[in-house]
């Protein structure tokens, strides 16, 4: 085996990737602190096709060299926009018909697994803070709630290992 050099990588550019067709799925980030996180979703939200990063609250939004760490760039491929709650993102996207969805351990939640996205939806995820999780008042929105199954002892993932695991799942059933 041989590692691929960039040019055999076939990167689209910037603009050619703006032009791309995203998958039917925006992230929401309720309240993220830290800039580390808030860089990788970006980062995997340009893997991954999403079409759009909500950043809500004390989510601080681009740019900053936090974010760019991490981000590498991907905070200038993805769109985002900066809402003052995430009250404020689920309401306009609920109103657009976006399908609202907590990522959250909650009673009644839906194990990630068992999970099949309808191609025909757009989906919007969630994803809380990474002490006090998605605020009740959102989950309360929410048309439902995801769950990550867990076995260790701690049952919390970071938030960028949750967005990473959450995106992919999207990602590889709408792309089939």
């Amino acid at each position: 085996m041989r590692k691929l050099t960039i040019k055999e990588l076939n990167r689209p550019s910037l603009e050619e990737f703006k032009k791309t067709e995203k998958i039917g799925l925006v992230i929401i980030l309720d309240n993220i602190r830290s800039l580390n996180n808030i860089g990788s979703v970006f980062r995997t939200s340009d893997a991954f096709l999403v079409e759009k990063v909500f950043l809500c609250g004390i989510s601080t939004p681009p740019p900053h060299p936090e974010i760019h760490k991490t981000a590498l760039g991907a905070e200038d491929s993805v769109e985002w926009e900066y809402c003052t709650s995430p009250m404020d993102a689920i309401s306009r996207l609920s109103e657009e018909g976006w399908t609202i969805v907590g990522i959250e351990q909650v009673e009644k939640s839906i194990m990630l697994g068992e999970f099949i996205p309808d191609k025909g939806k757009k989906y919007a995820l969630i994803l809380g803070n990474e002490v006090k999780g998605v605020m009740q008042e959102a989950i309360d929105q929410c048309d439902f709630c995801l769950e990550i199954p867990q076995q260790g002892t701690k049952h919390s993932l970071n938030i960028s290992v949750s967005a990473g695991i959450v995106i992919w799942h999207f990602y590889s059933r709408m792309m089939e």
